[in-house]
C-alpha cells in the first residue's frame, strides 16, 4: 500500500479558531508529521542545505557563458557590456535528504513483520513474532515538499510513507471465524527516562491485554480488562498524580499503556467513548493530547470497535518503546490526525509548601515540579461510508507550581483550637 501526503492544509480549520504557529526567519522550523509523530528540523542551523551557484545573465536574462567567461587565474578580464556573473545560494536535494535521514528515518522506520497467532492447549491466545507494518519515507517526494515548503515559507508537512503490510498467519479457525486476518492499527509511545519501578508496571500492565479479544461492535474498557491495580496484581509503587501531588502508589507508570491503546484507536479512527488527559503535561506523553489517563475505577479509556470484524490486541515493548497492535479486518475508513494547535500557556504559579506530620521535623519531600498550563486541540478526519465526520479533541492541562511537604512535630492550631491536618505555606 503507497500513501502519499502533501503540505498540511490546514488553514481552514485553524481559521475557526483564529490560531496559526508563527515564526521568526532566524528560527524557521520545518515541524514533519505522521499519525502523531512529529519531527522537528531548525533550518537556522542547516546551512549546508544551500551553496553557492554561479548565476549569468545578458541583460537581465539568463543564460549559458561562452566557454571563454570561464577562465582561471587571480585576474579577470572585464565581462563585455551586458553581461553579468554572480553567485546565488541554491538548495542541494541530497543534503537535505541527509538530514531527513539522520533526523527521522532512524526513529521512524520500521521492517515488515511476520507474526504467527494460534492457541495453545489451554485455549489462550499465544503470538510468534510481531506484526509490525513495514514504513519508509518517499524520500524524493519528503525533499520535494520541504523545498516547496521553505520557497514558501511553510512550516508543517505531512510526510510521505510507503507502508507494506506485514505477513499475519492464523493457524486457530475460531480466530479466523471472528475475522482475525491482518493487522488494522499500533499504538506506539515512548516511555525513556522512566526509572525502575515504572518500567517494571508498565511491562505488568502490557501483559493483561496480550492476547484480550474485542467482539465486533462492543465497546471496550481500559479498567475492565486491566482488574485490579495494587501489590498482589503485581505491580509495585511508582509516581501518580493525585490532586496537586505527585506521589508513590502501585501502578505508577500504566497511564503509558492506557495512552498506547488509545493512540491506535484514536488514529485508526474508532469512535472514543471516554478519554481524559492528565491534568497536567507529562514528557512521557509527548506531542500534548495525544495522552489517555486511567484511573481505576473511575477514570477510563474507552472505545467502540465499530469494524466489521473482532479485534485481537497484542503488546510489546522493546527498548524504551510500547506498542498494541489490533488485528481484525480493515474496512474502507481513511483517518488522518492534525495537530497538536497549541494556546492559553499560563506560567507556574508560585512554589508550595506544605506541613505534615508524616515526615520528621524539618525533612523536605518534593512532590511536585514546577509545569506550565497549556491548552491543545486535534482534530481527526475520518472518512467512511462515502460520509467524512470531522472531530476535535480538546486537553486542557493545568500550570503546576514546585511544591514540598516539610515534616514538622505539631500542626498549627485553628481558630477553634484544634489541629489543622496540612498548611500550605506560599514561597
Amino acid at each position: 500500500m503507497h500513501s502519499k501526503h502533501f503540505i498540511v492544509g490546514l488553514f481552514g480549520i485553524v481559521g475557526l479558531f483564529g490560531f496559526l504557529p508563527t515564526t521568526s526567519a532566524a528560527t524557521f522550523n520545518l515541524t514533519y508529521h505522521y499519525k502523531h509523530f512529529l519531527y522537528t528540523i531548525n533550518v537556522s542551523q542547516q546551512k549546508h542545505w544551500t551553496a553557492p551557484h554561479e548565476v549569468w545573465t545578458y541583460h537581465g536574462r539568463a543564460i549559458v557563458p561562452p566557454a571563454g567567461f570561464r577562465i582561471d587565474g587571480d585576474a579577470v578580464p572585464p565581462l563585455p557590456a551586458g553581461f553579468e556573473k554572480r553567485f546565488e545560494n541554491t538548495i542541494d536535494r541530497n543534503e537535505i535528504e541527509k538530514t531527513i535521514h539522520d533526523v527521522i528515518s532512524s526513529e521512524l522506520h520500521h521492517d515488515a513483520g511476520t507474526v504467527t497467532i494460534g492457541k495453545n492447549g489451554s485455549g489462550t491466545v499465544v503470538f510468534s513474532g510481531v506484526g509490525f507494518a513495514g514504513e519508509r519515507i518517499d524520500m524524493e517526494s519528503a525533499v520535494d515538499l520541504s523545498i516547496a515548503a521553505l520557497e514558501n515559507k511553510v512550516s508543517d508537512i505531512m510526510l510521505p510513507i510507503t507502508v507494506t503490510p506485514p505477513t499475519v498467519i492464523v493457524t486457530d479457525e475460531s480466530l479466523k471465524k471472528l475475522g482475525i486476518t491482518e493487522l488494522v492499527t499500533v499504538g506506539e509511545s515512548d516511555f525513556s527516562n522512566s526509572p525502575k519501578n515504572r518500567r517494571h508496571n508498565i511491562a505488568v500492565g502490557l501483559s493483561k491485554f496480550n492476547g484480550h479479544i474485542i467482539p465486533a461492535g462492543s465497546i471496550f474498557s481500559f479498567d475492565e480488562t486491566l482488574g485490579p491495580v495494587d501489590g498482589k496484581a503485581g505491580y509495585l509503587k511508582e509516581l501518580v498524580i493525585k490532586g496537586e501531588q505527585t506521589i508513590p502508589d502501585y501502578g505508577g507508570g500504566l497511564c503509558q499503556v492506557s495512552s498506547t491503546a488509545y493512540r491506535g484507536v484514536w488514529e485508526y479512527g474508532f469512535p472514543i467513548t471516554q478519554r481524559k488527559n492528565h491534568s497536567y503535561t507529562v514528557n512521557h506523553y509527548y506531542p500534548q493530547g495525544t495522552d489517555a489517563t486511567v484511573y481505576p475505577p473511575n477514570i477510563d479509556m474507552k472505545f467502540k470497535n465499530d469494524s466489521p470484524a473482532a479485534l485481537l490486541m497484542q503488546t510489546y515493548a522493546e527498548g524504551d518503546k510500547a506498542y498494541f497492535l489490533y488485528y481484525g479486518t480493515k474496512d474502507s475508513r481513511r483517518s488522518e490526525v492534525m495537530g497538536p494547535f497549541l494556546w492559553g500557556k499560563t506560567p507556574p504559579p508560585p512554589d508550595k509548601t506544605q506541613l505534615t506530620l508524616d515526615l520528621p521535623p524539618g525533612e523536605r519531600k518534593k512532590v511536585g515540579e514546577r509545569v506550565p498550563g497549556i491548552r491543545a486541540a486535534w482534530f481527526r478526519i475520518v472518512k467512511k461510508d462515502g460520509k467524512e465526520d470531522i472531530h476535535g479533541t480538546y486537553s486542557i492541562y493545568a500550570a503546576r507550581p514546585l511544591f514540598y511537604l516539610v515534616g514538622t512535630a505539631e500542626l498549627p492550631k485553628t481558630a477553634t483550637g484544634s489541629g489543622v491536618p496540612s498548611v500550605f505555606l506560599e514561597e
